[in-house]
Formats: structure tokens, C-alpha cells, sequence
């Protein structure tokens, strides 16, 4: 006896879909697809997100505060900077013991201090209206000389200095 010869398609029946002759899927069934319990998102879903996007980048607007940057610059140039002369003293002083607590506060402190220092006496200074532009960046360079390189380096002097006493 002959097997029954499969006809094309059957075993999507079977399976509950239904093909039409051009392999394409009614247009009015519709499936929706799910992924880790979501909806894919549509078009529709991107457009509507796109707006909390940019809610969220206001929060971070720079417009209002636009000397941020240049602080935590400031800040981190004289961290790096405390940084390399702890590492040059350590190794000149040849001070093997404390290590963690010479790093993180010959990193820590030159940070806050050079953003406090750039805070009072630029930041809201020009704020205020009460130096100009130009002043501002005379002060500029004097905070990066003072609180960035000469400050961290006598810090690390004083602090593996002492070290190297005991």
C-alpha cells in the first residue's frame, strides 16, 4: 500500500497556522511576540521614548551649570597630580609600609581641596558678576599651579617624609 503523499503546508496546519499560496500570513491575524516577558517595542514605542531621553538629559544640563566641568577637571589633574609625586617620593624615600593610606589621601584631598578652592574663588565669583572673564582665568592658572602641583607635592613630601623617619 502507498503512502498518502504529504501535502505542502500540512504541517503548519497542524501546528495551527495556516499559509496562504504566496508564503505570506493573513493581514488580519495578529501575533504578538515576547522577549524576557516584554513586548518587542515598535515604532511607536520608540517615539515614545524618545522624550524621556531627553527629560533625563535635562537633568544634567550644563547650561545652568557650565563651570562643572572645569572643576572637576581642576579636581582631577590634582588628584593625578598627588598620585605621581606619592609615587616619586615612595620610591626616593624608599618607604616600603602604608601604602593604601599615603595613595588614597594623597589622591582624596588635593581633589577636594582644589574643588572647593575653584569653587570659592572662581565659580562663584563669576557667577556673581563680580571679576570678569579674564580675571577668571588668571585665577584659573593660579588654582591649577597652586592646589594642583604644589600642594599634592608638598603634601606627598611631608607625608612619605615622615614615613621614611620612622
Amino acid at each position: 500500500m502507498a503512502a498518502p503523499k504529504p501535502q505542502p503546508g500540512s504541517e503548519s496546519r497542524a501546528a495551527g497556522a495556516v499559509l496562504r499560496g504566496d508564503g505570506e500570513a493573513p493581514q488580519d491575524i495578529k501575533m504578538a511576540l515576547y522577549t524576557h516577558g516584554r513586548l518587542i517595542p515598535s515604532l511607536g514605542d520608540v517615539k515614545l521614548a524618545r522624550p524621556r531621553f531627553i527629560e533625563i538629559m535635562r537633568k544634567f544640563d550644563y547650561e545652568k551649570q557650565p563651570y562643572i566641568v572645569g572643576t572637576f577637571f581642576f579636581g582631577t589633574t590634582s588628584a593625578v597630580s598627588g598620585l605621581l609625586a606619592n609615587i616619586i617620593f615612595r620610591d626616593s624615600f624608599k618607604v616600603k609600609h602604608e601604602a593604601l593610606k599615603t595613595y588614597v589621601s594623597l589622591t582624596t584631598i588635593p581633589f577636594v581641596s582644589t574643588i572647593v578652592t575653584f569653587k570659592l574663588f572662581v565659580t562663584h565669583a563669576l557667577e556673581s558678576g563680580d571679576i570678569s572673564r579674564e580675571n577668571c582665568v588668571w585665577r584659573s592658572v593660579l588654582i591649577g599651579v597652586i592646589c594642583g602641583v604644589i600642594y599634592p607635592t608638598a603634601l606627598a613630601f611631608n607625608t612619605n617624609g615622615h614615613l621614611a623617619v620612622k
